[in-house]
């Protein structure tokens, strides 16, 4: 019975910000590394940032500086702060959990990870 759900997507202004959440239940959160991933309309799916269980945490590129990743065990709760947010961010945005598997080894691969939520929009308005 996992169960892993996002949400605080919605439509905002370019160089605006929001907060997306990712809460997971019937699993052990702490032994499970969490990454966000995002899939723009005729994209792949892109991995934007992940957070292992010991906190190091690691970004793409194009979020470096502007998007903050981190997690509240005690919560089972995933967060992704995203600043300064550009209309090339506008995406599904989706959160997963890998279990063991720290965030050094590819981190961006998404079939390493055991769950997926269905996914809250982002979508950035120029």
């Amino acid at each position: 019975q996992v169960q892993v759900v996002e949400s605080g997507g919605g439509l905002v202004q370019a160089g605006g910000s929001l907060r997306l959440s990712c809460t997971a239940s019937g699993l052990r959160f702490g032994d499970y590394a969490m990454g966000w991933f995002r899939r723009a309309p005729g994209k792949e799916r892109e991995g934007v940032a992940c957070i292992s269980w010991s906190g190091d945490t690691y970004y793409t590129d194009s979020v470096k500086g502007r998007f903050t990743i981190s997690r509240d065990n005690a919560k089972n709760t995933l967060y992704l702060q995203m600043n300064s947010l550009k209309p090339e961010d506008t995406a599904m945005y989706s959160c997963a959990a890998a279990k063991y598997v720290a965030c050094s080894v590819s981190w961006s691969q998404s079939n390493r990870y055991n769950y997926w939520g269905q996914g809250t929009q982002v979508t950035v308005s120029s």
